[in-house]
């Protein structure tokens, strides 16, 4: 069913268009239910300032530095776009890429890239396919970056094999009481 949509001005009536019941419908249900028209509401979100950032990288990297390895760290926004880019002394020019990757990675799909390369390996169909979509990696070493549930952004470690991720850590952990 059609209903016309009428306009009422200086006492003349006029047909401006048609609209279906349904739309009228939920029109109408939206009215009664608010009391005004349907609005959207504005996003509320937090985003990660540089300092906090800044902050994560480098503990990131001196983790890594005082195990033994040469480090790189790359944070990312909630975009995928680096805020932050670490190349640590004596790191291996592949470990930036490699970083941001995995930081792009843990960001985009929030979970670590530790869990992200399970589901690779376990020849999940959906992440095989993923992973030839540019920017992402199935390497451990990358965490989401989380204001409670909400993850803000990405931070990604590369140039110590199999001990990237607890650097990371201990960079989202020096970060802590800025993450709320």
């Amino acid at each position: 069913m059609v209903l016309p949509i009428v306009h009422v001005a200086q006492g003349k009536i006029s047909v401006m268009h048609t609209l279906s019941l349904k739309s009228a419908a939920l029109g109408i249900a939206v009215l009664v239910a608010t009391g005004r028209p349907a609005e959207a509401e504005l996003l509320v979100r937090h985003d990660l300032p540089v300092a906090v950032a800044l902050t994560i990288a480098m503990a990131a990297v001196e983790s890594c530095v005082a195990k033994g390895y040469p480090e790189s760290a790359v944070v990312v926004d909630r975009a995928g776009e680096t805020i932050v880019a670490i190349r640590g002394d004596n790191a291996g020019p592949h470990t930036m890429e490699n970083a941001r990757r995995k930081a792009y990675t843990a960001m985009s799909f929030r979970v670590s890239t530790t869990d992200y390369a399970k589901r690779f390996a376990d020849n999940n169909p959906v992440v095989r396919q993923q992973v030839t979509l540019p920017n992402v990696i199935a390497i451990s070493g990358g965490l989401p970056i989380k204001v409670g549930d909400e993850v803000i952004g990405g931070v990604g470690a590369s140039g110590s094999p199999g001990v990237d991720e607890p650097c990371v850590q201990a960079g989202l952990d020096k970060a802590a009481g800025q993450l709320r």
